[in-house]
């Protein structure tokens, strides 16, 4: 196990930075970062030709974050959107599914596919679907399912469209558009569009695109714009992806996923070690709860398999029974809707797993197992207040979007699928590095052209190899490319990442490898002409801009004569206490480091006062 020390990396935004004429080198033979400058070229490359590009030196990533720590990329890192000091965490809170509970892939996602396929064969669907086998190559996270085309979609922030996926056929540009014109959706008709966010959603994913392709493909059913005709039948996009939705639904609810998983808990759960040592560390610092969508029979076979060592938290200690890491333990959440009204906080019986009449209205007891209640329920009990709350999930929208807004909760993102984003990141660097190559001398091509210029520089080669380079590098991750990003232009999970989780990992299990006196510092996200523009002097003529300058000194109005106009001097013995703002002399900017001296010292001079 690596001590808290060798393990102390910081943050790292995780984006590649595309600008042209960055200057940072990252070498991805090691953890270790370094800097060199590039050689400049003088000469312009239309004098010679596409040949001379490969001669162009690779300038590599620049967004790398300032404290980038002894284990870099590692996949145990810990990644920073917004600064968090664990000092200030209070209370650690965990969902179970796909965060404590990770099960393994792609058996679990296999087993999901095969229950649901045979759910549908149930309710009249062709035997034939049977066949199906689940590819873990194929879907990803974050798509988006449109129930009129019947299309896969992967889609930015914005709804631009990067990927289109009819069945197992992906469209071309010139089939993309005759569905969309723009190359655009409106994410808001969430009618229409459906986000495929969730882990839980990988085998949902592919049963769609395996029932478009073989319904599009059987001669049996004629296609049609919006569905498939069968005789007198016709069968839309939305109707099928509504069944699909249910018979997913049944197999988790009233199937035999549950039943199954925990008949072979060492074939579809992982088990490590690591985790009843990372809680009793929390449990030392601060109060641990656990609220989770599962019911409390599931939950208890669950969590006894992970927590069946012959120890406890360290080889040596006495087995504890998994309950005793908890302060607080929520099943039956029903999230979303628990972090706003929730529902009735009951209590469990642990001996028949049935819950008892009538709402609990006592206080917090250690080892009583609740059913419902909200996220309120959760602050009143352990009496905790928003951002005393580090909240650990996999769920960006119910675990991670609701608590956020809702609570202001800081926010833990578990990515299982980041160990191999990250992976491909470092082993196909020189995939990253040629298309940096590639930006630059394109660049190049137009450097001594001004608006006066006749003379057109062919580009189509240089275009066709950044398409090429570009499918390349996103077929490493898989075929819809990776979670992240598709080429230069990010997605819109890796927005919703950015947005609403303060921190994200692999794994929790990776806050082992820091002290919880830690600052995770949020690394400095730079718009393209912070990144593309370096810190050297350029001589600017001030006067060629046509806005006045915002720099000022406490001297700028002392020594002017600001005339006032005609009307207004006979008032000028009425003078406001302050004539005009004051640059500010002290901190007074939010700089996003979470460590507020004058919320500290207030705090302080309260206790001071009590006493």
């Amino acid at each position: 196990m690596r001590s808290a020390a060798a393990g102390r990396c910081g943050s790292w935004c995780g984006a590649v930075s595309w600008a042209r004429g960055g200057r940072i080198k990252r070498s991805f033979k090691n953890d270790n970062l370094m800097e060199r400058p590039t050689p400049e070229r003088s000469r312009s490359p239309c004098k010679y030709g596409w040949a001379r590009y490969e001669k162009v030196p690779p300038r590599s990533i620049s967004s790398i974050a300032p404290n980038v720590g002894h284990f870099g990329l590692h996949q145990s890192g810990v990644f920073v959107n917004r600064s968090l000091a664990m000092e200030k965490i209070k209370c650690f809170g965990f969902d179970m599914d796909y965060t404590l509970a990770v099960y393994k892939s792609p058996e679990y996602e296999s087993l999901g596919f095969d229950l649901t396929v045979e759910r549908l064969v149930s309710i009249g669907y062709p035997h034939e679907l049977l066949n199906f086998v689940y590819d873990p190559a194929f879907p990803t996270r974050g798509l988006v399912f449109d129930t009129l085309y019947g299309n896969l979609l992967k889609v930015d922030a914005y709804g631009n469209l990067l990927v289109c996926a009819h069945g197992f056929n992906f469209m071309r540009g010139p089939e993309t558009r005759e569905h969309y014109p723009n190359k655009f959706i409106q994410r808001d008709d969430t009618e229409r569009f459906h986000i495929l966010n969730t882990l839980f959603n990988l085998p949902e994913t592919y049963l769609l695109a395996c029932l478009i392709d073989f319904f599009t493909n059987c001669d049996r059913y004629t296609s049609c714009e919006t569905g498939f005709k069968d005789g007198d039948l016709f069968m839309s996009f939305r109707s099928m992806f509504q069944d699909v939705r249910d018979a997913v639904d049944w197999v988790h609810y009233k199937g035999s996923l549950k039943e199954k998983t925990l008949e072979n808990l060492e074939k579809y759960v992982v088990k490590d070690a690591k985790l009843p040592l990372l809680l009793s560390r929390m449990n030392e610092v601060g109060k641990v709860f656990l609220a989770t969508n599962s019911d409390y029979k599931y939950t208890d076979k669950i969590m006894t398999y992970l927590f069946d060592f012959p120890h406890g938290p360290k080889p040596g200690n006495a087995h504890r029974p998994w309950q005793s890491y908890f302060d607080l333990i929520l099943v039956d959440a029903r999230k979303p809707i628990f972090f706003g009204e929730g529902t009735v906080l009951r209590q469990v019986d642990t001996v028949t797993g049935k819950l008892k009449i009538g709402t609990y209205t006592g206080p917090l007891q250690h080892g009583i197992v609740y059913s419902g209640g909200s996220s309120d329920t959760i602050c009143d009990l352990l009496g905790a207040k928003g951002k005393d709350i580090l909240y650990i999930g996999d769920h960006i929208f119910g675990d991670i979007l609701k608590s956020k807004k809702r609570q202001g909760w800081r926010t833990f993102l578990v990515i299982p699928e980041l160990a191999q984003e990250l992976h491909v990141w470092t082993d196909k660097s020189a995939l990253f590095e040629e298309l940096q190559s590639l930006d630059i001398f394109l660049a190049e091509l137009y450097k001594h052209l001004d608006s006066s210029s006749n003379e057109r520089p062919d580009i189509s080669s240089i275009q066709r190899r950044i398409k090429k380079v570009t499918h390349d590098m996103d077929m490493c991750y898989g075929m819809m490319g990776s979670l992240f990003r598709s080429g230069s232009r990010q997605t819109l999970f890796a927005s919703q990442v950015m947005r609403y989780a303060d921190l994200y990992a692999a794994s929790f299990i990776n806050l082992l490898y820091y002290p919880f006196s830690y600052l995770f510092r949020a690394a400095h996200v730079l718009m393209p002409h912070e990144s593309t523009v370096e810190h050297t002097h350029v001589d600017i003529n001030e006067k060629e801009s046509p806005m006045a300058t915002r720099n000022r000194t406490s001297v700028d109005f002392k020594d002017s004569d600001y005339k006032r106009h005609q009307l207004t001097r006979s008032i000028s013995e009425i003078k406001p206490p302050n004539l005009f703002p004051q640059t500010p002399q002290e901190i007074t900017h939010c700089h996003d480091e979470d460590d507020d001296e004058e919320e500290e010292e207030e705090e302080e001079e309260e206790e001071e006062e009590e006493e």
